[in-house]
């Protein structure tokens, strides 16, 4: 059956199926373009077709993050790391966003987490040495803090 009887309301031959549309994908590309509200609205539709993908929630974290939606950006990072508690770069992003909020305890436990399984490729020992600075920066800033009487 031809494409312009089916649009007239003739019936299908059968053979059609619907086409899911690859959000996760589309939340890539529109990230690309700096529409990262469109992004959201994508990796939404995108973690509603696939509630477990924690690299969904990882992109979602990132296109929250900088939209300045700083607390939606540490609980998506949060939910990544339930679902797979060793994807470094959900631990990577909390720990840079924990410490912004003034937790560097936690933070450095991140980067601790991080370290223990960087991920290796293009970028990545870029990222590995800014987060052993960090780290090192952090504990350097905690040995000079004085002591409080509790």
């Amino acid at each position: 059956m031809s494409w312009l009887s089916r649009l007239l309301g003739g019936k299908s031959d059968g053979n059609l199926k619907p086409q899911r549309l690859d959000y996760l994908n589309e939340a890539l590309a529109l990230e690309r373009q700096g529409d990262f509200d469109a992004a959201l609205t994508s990796y939404r539709l995108a973690l509603r077709d696939h509630p477990s993908d924690p690299r969904i929630l990882q992109n979602m974290a990132i296109a929250f993050s900088r939209t300045g939606r700083l607390n939606d950006a540490i609980a998506a990072y949060r939910r990544a790391l339930e679902l797979d508690p060793e994807l470094s770069g959900a631990h990577y992003g909390l720990a840079f966003l924990l410490i912004k909020k003034g937790d560097r305890a936690e933070g450095a436990a991140h980067l601790e987490a991080f370290l223990e399984i960087p991920p290796s490729g293009g970028e990545a020992d870029r990222w590995v040495r800014h987060a052993r600075q960090t780290l090192e920066t952090l504990r350097t800033q905690a040995d000079e803090l004085p002591e409080t009487d509790a």
